[in-house]
């Protein structure tokens, strides 16, 4: 069995993922490199060589790479700010190792603004109504104001207000959810405004799912939908984080798409992509350049927003369901002859299990926090012996979690992940349901409606009435 040496540059389940479906591999024997925030458990057992570089710096992480560079053949990228701070760039230039993940110049998640621009110019039906407020185009806070007043009168006050950087200011505040009033939106929108540019879009009604690919600078090889939970709590209440969970029915399309739903983002991500490619090839573009996050209307799918990077927690739903060898499939995406993979045609829900400050679970309800739990060490031993059970139909994959003295400590994110696999959704959902309510520690909690029945119904019968209002009732 041929030896294949291994980066993974890994924050969160999602890295976790990535590294497991390498250890699955049946056709190389794998080492992984694996450079990580903190001493993941799940990492840290399976690496040859694992190192915490806590802010994911990049002249960091290329100082490792150098100094493994004899042993490794490739490497991956699961985070976007290394993507976003050129890590590929530098190793490429630095070392003889290729990187999947898009050059710095096509992260293309670094400016809100630029994607709306490059939409607008590629496929400006799939657009939002967006106006760009520029600090440089001000004299002052009132003029500013008089404008977005003025905007907001076009939108009916129906509005999205986004940063154009990640991360930044206050971040996405949403009509309706974030503010109620025009001042509280130019609040929030201040807040943003002093970090740079600002974009206020129209709030779309409908249904999200995420779209992912793989990319060899050639062609997209599309990967099945996924439907991603972002509210911290059940009924799509509260703010947004990082996702609560995700979801994949069997087949391609989730249960409130049809199948011109799924035909046309192909055709979106498409011409994006041949915006981007130019006439032949661009390998600058290897990876996942498009994890789409959709919005399904009246007037058809339009775009909420674009990453570089593989979905966290989406891309968990897909990367255990892979028949084809992971490692054969990246050697493809840098060899530059990628063809569509072999996935097994099961359904996958992923639950997140995330402490009580995340998404402001212990102020929202403080009495649900298990106080006694606060600061306890996670116990993952009976979640890992229900892996062992369903052989195959269950992964548990730690995420914001580190070793310290022998014991395993969730950390502030979004500590670890199951992801259920089975012959339809409610199966896959039982299964995740069981592993998770197996975890012990650390005053754990999670939404217990992720793929529900009831959300699925609600889903699909918003996305009748919302074809039928746009005479889309028959596609």
């Amino acid at each position: 069995m041929e030896k294949v040496g291994i980066l993974v540059v890994c924050y969160g389940s999602r890295g976790v993922a990535i590294a497991d479906a390498f250890k699955r591999s049946l056709e190389y024997e794998t080492d992984l490199y694996i450079v990580d925030r903190q001493k993941n458990p799940f990492n840290a057992r399976i690496a040859k060589e694992h190192i915490v570089i806590p802010d994911l710096n990049v002249n960091e992480i290329c100082k490792f790479v150098k100094k493994w560079e004899r042993e490794i053949d490739f490497g991956i990228v699961g985070p976007e700010k290394p993507i976003i701070e050129g890590i590929r760039d530098l190793i490429e230039a630095e070392t003889e190792i290729p990187l999947i993940c898009p050059t710095k110049k096509f992260a293309i998640e670094a400016s809100k603004v630029e994607q709306r621009n490059l939409f607008q110019k590629a496929i400006p039906e799939v657009n939002p109504k967006f106006k760009v407020f520029d600090p440089a185009d001000y004299r002052d806070v009132s003029e500013v104001k008089r404008e977005v007043w003025s905007w907001l009168d076009e939108l009916n006050n129906q509005a999205v207000v986004k940063p154009d950087k990640p991360a930044a200011g206050k971040g996405v505040g949403v009509w309706g959810d974030h503010f109620r009033s025009r001042e509280e939106l130019f609040e929030h929108f201040l807040a943003n405004f002093k970090y740079g540019r600002v974009i206020i879009e129209e709030k779309l009604e409908g249904e999200e799912s995420s779209f992912q690919c793989f990319c060899d600078g050639k062609r997209i090889v599309p990967l099945p939908e996924t439907r991603d939970y972002k509210r911290a709590f059940e009924g799509d209440e509260g703010p947004n984080t990082g996702g609560m969970g995700s979801y994949k029915d069997t087949g391609n399309i989730l249960p409130f798409m049809t199948e011109k739903d799924w035909d046309k983002e192909i055709e979106i991500a498409n011409k994006i992509f041949s915006e981007l490619r130019g006439k032949t090839s661009n390998p600058e573009l290897r990876g996942t350049p498009f994890y789409i996050a959709f919005i399904h209307t009246a007037e058809g799918p339009k775009i909420l927003e674009n990453n570089s990077r593989p979905g966290d927690p989406e891309i968990m739903n897909v990367l255990p369901l892979l028949k084809d060898d992971f490692v054969d499939l990246c050697m493809r995406m840098i060899d530059g002859n990628l063809k569509e993979p072999k996935i097994e045609d099961l359904a996958s829900v992923v639950i997140y299990k995330v402490p009580p400050t995340y998404g402001g679970f212990n102020e929202r309800f403080p009495e649900k926090v298990r106080r006694e739990e606060l600061g306890s060490p996670v116990d993952l031993s009976s979640a890992e012996k229900l892996v062992e059970k369903y052989g195959g139909r269950l992964r548990l994959y730690p995420g914001s979690m580190e070793v310290r003295d022998g014991e395993t400590y969730a950390l502030r994110s979004r500590a670890v992940a199951a992801v259920g696999l089975g012959d339809g959704i409610a199966e896959a959902r039982k299964i995740a349901l069981e592993c998770v309510e197996a975890i012990r520690g650390g005053a754990l909690w999670f939404r217990k409606d992720i793929a529900s029945k009831e959300h699925i119904s609600r889903s699909i019968k918003r996305m009748k009435t919302l074809r039928k209002r746009g005479g889309r009732d028959k596609a």
